[in-house]
């Protein structure tokens, strides 16, 4: 599965939900892009040692998804589905939908504008 950056972050806070659903995963990606946000967001943080040094712990048993050439085509289409849709998300989340729909694996957020991506699973907790 793939994290999405409140599904990192809820991790990082130990949310007990998460264990089942982690559990049964065979892999735990987490994309660039969502790697990006969280460290943004730890570096506002008042409690920014901590969350580094728990990222620093568990980043390497995460597999880290990049984007490349093929992910731009998941992109150009996910984009302009959503367009025709009148279903616009966030620039960053079409990013992690397109690595989603690239590499087949279902998404674990909280947030429902995932609903409107064809092709992809979000899971919730």
């Amino acid at each position: 599965m793939i994290l999405d950056t409140n599904g990192l972050s809820a991790l990082a806070e130990g949310e007990p939900r998460l264990e089942t659903l982690l559990r049964r995963a065979a892999q735990v990606a987490i994309p660039v892009i969502v790697l990006g946000e969280y460290r943004y967001g730890v570096s506002q943080s008042r409690n920014h040692i901590h969350y580094e040094q728990w990222l620093a712990e568990y980043l390497p048993s995460f597999r880290i998804l990049d984007v490349d050439e093929r992910t731009t085509f998941s992109y150009s289409a996910v984009r302009r589905e959503l367009k025709k849709a009148g279903t616009p998300i966030p620039s960053n989340d079409v990013w992690i939908a397109a690595l989603c729909r690239q590499h087949s694996l279902p998404l674990l957020s909280r947030d429902r504008h995932f609903d409107y991506v064809s092709g992809i699973v979000r899971l919730d907790w």
